[in-house]
């Protein structure tokens, strides 16, 4: 035995939306409503004979209508849905590597950098190692020179 179809109604304030089902809950589902319309009043079963016989003519289907006219009752188009991809698009994977390539880029010049500031240390204390001999150098020299001239006083 087939369900009994009532007709449902509701709107947005602009428009009549009728639908031909067997529960409101099948109701809210063909408008794509989360909430319970029917229970704020914003929904109800009609017994108007022209919404019930345009409605039941196209059961399932959402009608819709200038609200509070008696215009003819035109059928609501389906929001088109796009399938995603299983994968990711190539766009996504484009910019994937040329992230990839921009963060070896990246690492690279870090490499670099830190390699040539490790050459400049070195170099540093080379020259700091050297500077530090010539001035023990020098100073040994001249505290010699100083003593003799002191013995050479006395």
């Amino acid at each position: 035995m087939a369900p009994r179809l009532k007709v449902f109604v509701t709107s947005d304030g602009l428009t009549d939306y009728v639908v031909a089902v067997s529960s409101k809950a099948k109701a809210l589902e063909a408008w794509g409503v989360r909430q319970d319309v029917f229970k704020e009043g914003a929904a109800h079963q009609t017994d108007d004979p022209d919404l019930m016989k345009a409605a039941l003519a196209q059961a399932g289907e959402v009608l819709r209508r200038p609200a509070g006219t008696r215009e003819t009752m035109a059928k609501v188009k389906k929001a088109t849905t796009t399938k995603r991809a299983s994968g990711p698009s190539k766009v996504q994977l484009k910019k994937a590597a040329t992230l990839e390539r921009q963060l070896t880029a990246l690492d690279t010049a870090h490499d670099r950098a830190a390699a040539a500031l490790e050459r400049a240390r070195a170099d540093l204390d080379r020259r700091e190692e050297d500077l530090h001999a010539a001035h023990e150098t020098q100073r040994g020299k001249l505290e010699a020179s100083l003593n003799a001239a002191r013995q050479a006083a006395d």
